[in-house]
């Protein structure tokens, strides 16, 4: 494992000395970049990269574009029509299943640990997630927390056959749940926390089971990139990598930076619910054991080897897919870069 850590490192360092030659041979290697998502704190380390030069230092022309959720970023990224996206490993996996032809693979890991949740009242009959069995609970088909949700189930004891799933839209469905219509709601928990506040329920008021913090191993959003992109501008892609994990350890360490990065990317964008969501983030995905010892953007073996089979599991999929499948650490820069400040 050391060995391989260290061969990783010198290919990765090869390819990042190798991205100054791309600037010197005719000006900057243009670079499209999918958030995945709108403008917002779950975007903020590459908004501050891109504002602070970094990618233009290590040789890119780098664009950043909203998304509509990790299903359609990841389609993008298969099309060619984004060289890298910000998106849900899970999601990326059942892509890749389904789709033998157009293999993604992972190159650093966004949160290391899994941002899905269950909220429910914190004064209702739901008091463990055992309690969840039989409820109603609001999640569309394509929500994240909803697809991994019998993984989470079958981590507690329970069967989720028995829960009822309400298909609203998430705007509809915030107000409606505030209101009392369904028992629980399936949401990212930085998401859900900061929809509910904004109808009325603070934290005080909620209860949040954590998927993470119950049970399942899964990485959530990674910067899952193009095929094409790795194998034909491997420099570009690294650059891109070691110019992101540069933007998010700064992201971490100075959470009101990277709100500043959004508001200035996005003028409406309200900066102080962006500085808390962005906390939320830093606090519940990112300054992490794992992080802290391995860095920025780093994954291991064993957990990427949970988050296919929890998937698998959750999904209901036919998979014979492996870590070396949908993950790469080549295009991650040296461990000292990976180093959290904070």
């Amino acid at each position: 494992m050391k060995r391989r850590s260290l061969v990783a490192a010198a290919g990765a360092a090869s390819l990042l000395c190798a991205a100054p030659l791309v600037r010197a041979q005719g000006g900057l290697q243009k670079f499209k970049f999918n958030l995945g998502w709108k403008v917002e704190a779950s975007g903020a380390g590459y908004l501050l990269a891109l504002q602070r030069g970094y990618y233009r230092e290590a040789g890119l022309d780098v664009t950043i574009d909203t998304g509509n959720g990790s299903a359609a970023a990841i389609s993008l990224v298969a099309g060619g029509a984004y060289d890298a996206a910000s998106a849900d490993l899970g999601t990326m996996i059942e892509f890749n299943t389904k789709s033998a032809d157009a293999r993604l693979q992972a190159v650093a890991i966004q949160y290391d640990l899994n941002p899905n949740s269950v909220i429910v009242r914190r004064d209702g009959p739901i008091q463990k997630p055992a309690d969840l069995a039989g409820k109603s609970l609001l999640g569309q088909p394509f929500n994240a927390s909803r697809k991994l949700f019998p993984a989470f189930a079958k981590a507690q004891g329970f069967d989720p056959s028995t829960v009822k799933w309400e298909n609203v839209a998430p705007d509809i469905g915030d107000t409606r749940f505030a209101k009392g219509d369904f028992d629980g709601a399936a949401y990212f928990f930085f998401t859900g926390l900061l929809n509910l506040k904004a109808r009325g329920m603070g934290p005080e008021l909620l209860r949040v089971f954590k998927y993470a913090d119950l049970g399942l191993k899964s990485y959530g959003n990674g910067i899952v990139a193009n095929p094409k992109a790795m194998q034909q501008t491997p420099e570009a892609v690294a650059a891109f990598v070691l110019a992101s994990t540069r933007g998010w350890i700064e992201a971490i360490a100075d959470p009101r930076a990277g709100a500043a990065a959004i508001k200035a990317r996005e003028p409406l964008a309200n900066e102080t619910l962006e500085y808390e969501r962005l906390q939320l983030i830093v606090d519940g995905t990112m300054k992490t054991s794992g992080t802290r010892q391995h860095g920025w953007g780093a994954a291991t073996p064993e957990r990427l080897q949970a988050t296919l089979e929890e998937t698998i599991g959750a999904f209901g999929l036919d998979s014979k897919l492996t870590v070396a499948d949908i993950w790469t650490d080549r295009f991650l820069p040296s461990p000292e870069k990976r180093r959290l400040k904070a």
